[in-house]
């Protein structure tokens, strides 16, 4: 993952454009989600991409930052379904990015990991919600 991260840096401006571009095509109600400049947007994203990657090896540090992640986003109004379209247009991204170096290998590696820390984040935003802690 490191690795096929470090290809796509170089092209990150245009990566995250796309990212976005393929996640409101996915799920159009996200596009109300963004306000502001996202060319700002977008370097928020590979920031915490790159946080979350440099991190893979400590994973019990990065879960409590994604959990708190997770929770703010609920005020933002991103709601579980929207985890879904997230991950398949980061994948798509990826996919995009790095060509014929996306392999089934850098796939499988970016879906565990995305469905690790996603189903971490839905669950922190699920007790976020009950104990009031997100609204």
């Amino acid at each position: 993952m490191q690795d096929s991260f470090a290809q796509v840096l170089p092209i990150a401006s245009q990566a995250a454009s796309f990212f976005y571009e393929r996640l409101f095509d996915l799920a159009p109600d996200t596009r109300l989600l963004f306000r502001g400049d996202m060319g700002s947007q977008g370097r928020k994203l590979f920031q915490t991409l790159a946080l979350v990657v440099d991190g893979l090896d400590k994973i019990e540090d990065v879960l409590p930052v994604a959990g708190t992640l997770a929770v703010r986003h609920v005020g933002y109004g991103v709601h579980e379904e929207h985890y879904g379209a997230v991950g398949t247009a980061l994948i798509d991204t990826l996919r995009h990015g790095l060509g014929h170096e996306f392999d089934d290998e850098v796939e499988s590696a970016w879906t565990l990991a995305y469905g690790l820390l996603s189903g971490h984040m839905m669950l922190a935003a699920r007790d976020g919600v009950r104990s009031g802690v997100a609204a």
